[in-house]
């Protein structure tokens, strides 16, 4: 196995355009147990530690761009109060070793269904930005994935960094699991509210993870949401409303049985979180102060 350790992005990206069967590793919390379990053997590595340029971030008109790079921890302490959400999915990863070593990036790069980052990112409506030698492009969230562990970057191109809104209105992650870290998420998922002004109508970001075979949102639920919500009130939400809100997101799903729990769990447990986080989500819209799961 050839070892590339590349000093900059644009050498990094050459190595990629030579070689487009190289794996990239950073945190290497993925791509190390496929290695130790010998379910991945690639021909070569391209080793993505030594480039500073994906372990930064930026604001710049309301958006966040946050290098490929930049490890769970930096992301809980330093982007908590523009990304609310993400921090919150962040704090549900691994162990602290592991968030000192994870990234969002190799998150990305992993494309799993069950990856704790994705629901955030479909719900704020982040962009992809990834590199090549031909050039920069930035895409939708929701058009990189593409299937089980399947995503849209061509053989010789690089994940650079996430485009997200900073300070997007109240927002909320919650996952199922055995325990609350350090374990592969029954299911997840993610709640965004764009706040909307007495008279306006605000917008809604819904998505859930492992659940279905890529990460997804859950559209109906977040037109009807959006629709329903009594948007500039400070009144509590009907139990009925959460009801529904609840129902339409488990119908966006199509989950299957696995040893960590059965499609009609995830299901129930789906729209048990999609009540529970509109509840906090709403609390903080209606009274400034933010709940966390």
């Amino acid at each position: 196995m050839e070892f590339l350790r590349p000093a900059t992005l644009a050498e990094a990206l050459a190595f990629k355009a030579e070689r487009p069967d190289a794996v990239p590793i950073a945190g290497g919390t993925d791509v190390m147990v496929e290695l130790n379990f010998d379910h991945r053997r690639p021909d070569a590595l391209l080793d993505l530690t030594r480039i500073g340029e994906l372990t930064t971030w930026s604001t710049s008109d309301g958006t966040v761009r946050l290098g490929a790079g930049v490890p769970y921890s930096r992301v809980i302490a330093e982007v908590g109060e523009l990304v609310p959400a993400l921090a919150m999915a962040s704090r549900t990863v691994g162990s602290p070793q592991i968030r000192n070593r994870g990234t969002v990036g190799g998150n990305l790069g992993a494309a799993s269904p069950a990856g704790d980052t994705h629901p955030v990112l479909l719900a704020l409506d982040a962009r992809v930005e990834v590199a090549s030698v031909r050039g920069t492009r930035v895409l939708p969230a929701e058009e990189f994935y593409v299937g089980v562990k399947r995503h849209s970057l061509e053989p010789d191109e690089l994940i650079t960094a996430v485009h997200l809104p900073a300070h997007a209105g109240p927002q909320q992650f919650a996952k199922v699991g055995t325990r609350n870290a350090m374990v592969i998420a029954v299911c997840s998922f993610a709640l965004v509210l764009r706040n909307g002004e007495v008279g306006e109508v605000g917008a809604v970001g819904a998505a859930l993870g492992s659940a279905a075979p890529t990460p997804r949102r859950a559209k109906t639920a977040e037109e009807f949401l959006a629709a329903e919500l009594p948007w500039g009130s400070s009144d509590a939400l009907p139990d009925s409303l959460k009801r529904r809100f609840g129902e339409l997101v488990a119908e966006a799903t199509s989950p299957i049985d696995d040893v960590r729990g059965s499609a009609a769990y995830r299901k129930h447990a789906l729209s048990v979180l999609a009540r529970r986080t509109l509840t906090w989500a709403w609390d903080d819209y209606r009274t400034g102060e933010r709940v966390c799961a």
